[in-house]
C-alpha cells in the first residue's frame, strides 16, 4: 500500500506535538499537585464560592473519575471535576477548578465563542463519524468523492478547534483573575505553580488545532491538486 510521505510527515510531527502537550500538563498538574494551597479550599469549595460571587444559581458541582477529566458541560448546568481537584487542596486542584467556573461564567454572559463552540458540536460530530468511513471506504476506491468530503470533514473539525482557542485562553484568564481576588491562591509561588498549570493545559488545544489545520490543508491540497489535472 503506498503511504504518502507528505502524510506521514504530518501524521509523526502532529503526534509528537500531541503526546509533548499531554506530557507537559500531565507532567506540571503532578508536579504542582503537590503545592498545597494555605488557603486550604478544596476545588469544590473554591468552585462553589466563585459561583457563588458570580451570581450563579443553577451550576451544580460533581465528583467524577479520572484524571484530569474535568470539563463544564452546559447542556446540563453541571461542572464536573476529578475527584482529585474535587477534594483537592493543592494550587493544580484549585486553578483547575477555577477554569471550569470559567467557562460557566462565559455561559451565564453569553461569551460568543462559547456559543459558537456549543452550536458547532452536533455537526462536528458528525464529521468525526464521517472520516474513517470515507478516509477508509473510499479514498482509494473514488477519491473524486471521498477527497471533497474529507476536506469539507476536516475542515469543519479544525474551525471548531480554532473556535475552541479562545474559549480555553479566555477561561484561563478569568480564573487567575479569580483566584487572585479572592485569596484561594497566595501571590508568589502558589500563583507561579497555578498559572503554570494552566498554561500547560492551553497548549494542549493549541496542538489539537495545529493537528487539525495540518490535515486540513494536506486534504485541500489534494483536492485542488486533482482539479488543477483535471483543468
Amino acid at each position: 500500500m503506498y503511504i504518502d510521505p507528505l502524510y506521514l510527515l504530518l501524521f509523526l510531527g502532529t503526534m509528537a506535538l500531541s503526546f509533548f502537550a499531554s506530557w507537559r500538563v500531565k507532567s506540571a498538574y503532578s508536579r504542582y499537585s503537590q503545592v498545597p494551597a494555605r488557603s486550604g479550599f478544596t476545588g469544590a469549595q473554591i468552585a462553589q464560592r466563585i459561583l457563588d460571587i458570580n451570581g450563579i444559581r443553577d451550576v451544580s458541582i460533581h465528583p467524577i473519575q479520572g484524571q484530569l477529566s474535568d470539563h463544564y458541560d452546559p447542556g446540563n448546568k453541571q461542572l464536573m471535576l476529578s475527584e482529585e481537584n474535587y477534594y483537592g487542596t493543592n494550587v493544580a486542584a484549585l486553578g483547575v477548578a477555577a477554569h471550569e467556573c470559567g467557562h460557566a461564567i462565559q455561559h451565564q454572559q453569553l461569551y460568543a465563542p462559547l456559543q459558537w463552540r456549543m452550536a458547532a458540536v452536533g455537526i462536528t460530530t458528525l464529521a468525526g463519524q464521517i472520516i474513517p468511513f470515507v478516509g477508509f471506504g473510499l479514498l482509494y476506491f473514488a477519491p473524486k468523492i471521498a477527497l471533497p468530503i474529507l476536506a469539507l470533514c476536516f475542515g469543519v473539525v479544525m474551525l471548531f478547534q480554532l473556535i475552541t482557542l479562545p474559549v480555553e485562553f479566555d477561561a484561563t484568564a478569568r480564573a487567575k483573575r479569580i483566584l487572585a481576588s479572592t485569596g484561594a491562591i497566595a501571590p508568589g509561588e502558589e500563583t507561579a505553580a497555578m498559572s503554570r498549570v494552566l498554561d500547560a493545559a492551553a497548549l494542549t488545544y493549541v496542538a489539537a488545532f495545529i493537528s487539525a489545520l495540518g490535515t486540513f490543508l494536506y486534504y485541500a491540497m489534494l483536492l485542488l491538486g486533482g482539479n488543477r489535472r483535471e483543468d
